[in-house]
């Protein structure tokens, strides 16, 4: 046990002298998390973390047997019907996609009612909605990639919203679609934004916004924050928290799992282009909302005016969205911080009514 201690010390030091350690293992011993009835919201971020590295692995695995391009069907139908267990890799991949996105979404918004955006956070929001974005062009461009009938279609509508933008038309046919329509160009193109140049961004972003989040802390309630210093709860970081966010991590794993296994992720047909599109053809459903809104505005003014106002719209309440820290600063209060609460209640609700209506409507 000596020499093993001795052996260890010296690994240690050798290590922390050339890759200066020491300083993250000290900040890591003296971490501490928030400790309250709303506690409960702060594993939110790392699930979005754990589905992250689940869509890595899983994207990894099935990158070996995918062929973009012309022969995407084909290969996705090989790797759900030939491949050893690529069904369920395949599963677990588009679930993690969308448990990521409803994770990101619900992160979002808990740091919305914990005032968490507030001075000195405000890149920390800013970032986590850079992340958001990120998450929802991957689910976009992913959807396309095994080119069936539902995959084909929903993009063909979902690439014509943008061509009503002035000048946006020839944008999205030269990079995008590379062609008049969807077609193998496309799915290459997507392939190339979904494994190469969104997972750069994506990493990018997620370095930095964990940087924040190690320097500023985890951001308390109102109600916690107005209590005296004393009388403020909170646990070790490592091991307590760590410990509990890791049997959170292995609960989703057996989720995704139980999942991936009882509703595997189903391949259509072969996408036609010539063929009519299938009867009620919608997006994912972390796009109905703002489907359902093009739709009717469109149903209600004429011609091209109901999409002008449909993507005016959203344009708007994401700038008011992500301006949000400069509204409601660290000073904000009483009147000023209700509003914003008020504001973030009627985007929550309006999200989950919108979505509710589109499917009914679908």
């Amino acid at each position: 046990m000596p020499k093993l201690k001795e052996f260890c010390c010296t690994a240690w030091n050798w290590l922390d002298e050339r890759l200066g350690i020491a300083p993250l293992v000290e900040h890591a011993k003296h971490k501490t998390v928030p400790q309250h009835k709303h506690s409960f919201w702060y594993y939110w971020g790392g699930l979005c973390l754990f589905f992250f590295i689940v869509q890595v692995l899983t994207g990894l695995m099935l990158m070996v047997y995918y062929r973009p391009g012309p022969d995407a069907y084909d290969s996705v139908r090989r790797i759900t019907t030939e491949v050893q267990f690529g069904w369920l890799v395949r599963s677990m991949h588009s679930w993690s996609a969308n448990l990521m996105v409803f994770a990101v979404m619900v992160h979002m918004f808990s740091v919305f009612f914990m005032k968490a955006y507030r001075r000195p956070r405000e890149f920390g929001w800013w970032t986590g909605l850079g992340l958001l974005g990120a998450v929802m062009v991957f689910g976009f461009s992913g959807y396309l990639l095994p080119m069936d009938d539902l995959a084909f279609f929903a993009t063909r509508v979902g690439l014509s919203v943008p061509e009503i933008m002035p000048g946006a038309k020839p944008i999205i046919t030269a990079i995008a679609r590379g062609g008049g329509d969807v077609g193998p160009n496309t799915v290459q193109r997507f392939f190339l934004l979904h494994v190469m140049l969104l997972p750069m961004i994506f990493s990018a972003l997620l370095g930095i916004h964990l940087w924040l989040v190690q320097k500023h802390g985890n951001a308390v309630p109102q109600s916690e924050a107005d209590k005296p210093e004393e009388a403020r709860r909170s646990v070790p970081f490592f091991p307590n928290f760590m410990l509990r966010d890791v049997a959170v991590w292995l609960l989703m794993l057996n989720l995704l799992a139980m999942l991936a296994a009882f509703f595997p992720w189903k391949l259509g047909v072969p996408a036609d282009p010539l063929a009519a599109a299938p009867a009620g053809i919608h997006p994912e459903w972390y796009f109905m909302s703002q489907f359902v809104v093009l739709k009717i505005l469109g149903n209600w003014l004429p011609g091209v005016l109901g999409e002008y106002a449909g993507v005016g719209l959203f344009t708007a309440g994401m700038v008011l969205w992500g301006l949000i820290p400069l509204f409601d600063p660290e000073t904000a209060g009483g009147k000023r911080g209700r509003q914003v609460t008020y504001f973030g209640l009627f985007v929550l609700v309006a999200q989950i009514v919108l979505t509710v209506l589109a499917y009914r409507l679908a």
